[in-house]
């Protein structure tokens, strides 16, 4: 009974840090112990917190990991990582909801932050094709692509030829490094060249492709790569 009064006086304790002071008034560890309180109500979440955050090194990579990834930390049910993920839809929705209505590109920052969000903690390797109309705005976000830990195929007939499904005027291509730097490869640079050169014949623009390392891009278009 003790156990329990001492947890319910310290989460009323983070609670009211919480609602007084916002989200900047809690560690990283407080506030996922916090969640993990409202899934796990009769367990000291602290420690659990703390290892979570150790084991996958921030509260981004935490919230982007697999299910599978989770439930092999010991002590973490379904219903603890429902809510981790929870926290990751929510947050790129609302990011999402920043640029899904607008022209994408008088939208840039807020589609470079929903980009580095999503796919700057992933461990694999993904390519996205973004498809615009004619007025720039977002048709169809789709996973073009998804390979090993430092490799990614994407196939130049495959693109256009959903670009021309889906009646697009424009694409943006997205991947990102699971090494955590940004900087373009050489094969990356081919490649977008022959989607260029492939798009243009078929009168479809490509407006640029932004490759993700971590928190950190490279648009190649702003390097003069496109």
């Amino acid at each position: 009974m003790g156990d329990e009064a001492d947890h319910a006086g310290h989460r009323a304790r983070l609670r009211s840090r919480l609602l007084g002071g916002g989200g900047d008034a809690l560690a990283d560890y407080e506030l996922i112990e916090y969640l993990l309180a409202l899934a796990i109500p009769r367990r000291d979440t602290k420690p659990l917190a703390k290892a979570l955050l150790r084991e996958f090194g921030s509260l981004a990579q935490l919230v982007s990991s697999d299910p599978e990834s989770l439930r092999r930390v010991e002590g973490l049910g379904d219903s603890a990582i429902a809510a981790l993920k929870i926290v990751q839809a929510t947050s790129l929705r609302m990011l999402r909801g920043e640029f899904a209505e607008r022209p994408l590109l008088s939208s840039w920052d807020a589609l470079l932050d929903y980009l580095r969000a999503d796919m700057g903690p992933l461990d694999i390797e993904r390519v996205r094709v973004l498809y615009l109309n004619s007025r720039n705005m977002l048709i169809r976000d789709e996973l073009a692509s998804e390979g090993s830990i430092d490799q990614s195929a994407i196939y130049v007939r495959e693109v256009v030829k959903r670009a021309l499904e889906l009646g697009a005027a424009a694409i943006i291509l997205v991947h990102n490094h699971p090494s955590g730097s940004p900087e373009p490869s050489r094969q990356d640079i081919a490649i977008t060249r022959d989607i260029a050169d492939a798009a243009q014949r078929l009168g479809i623009s490509l407006h640029d492709h932004i490759v993700i390392g971590g928190s950190d891009y490279r648009s190649m278009r702003a390097m003069g790569l496109l």
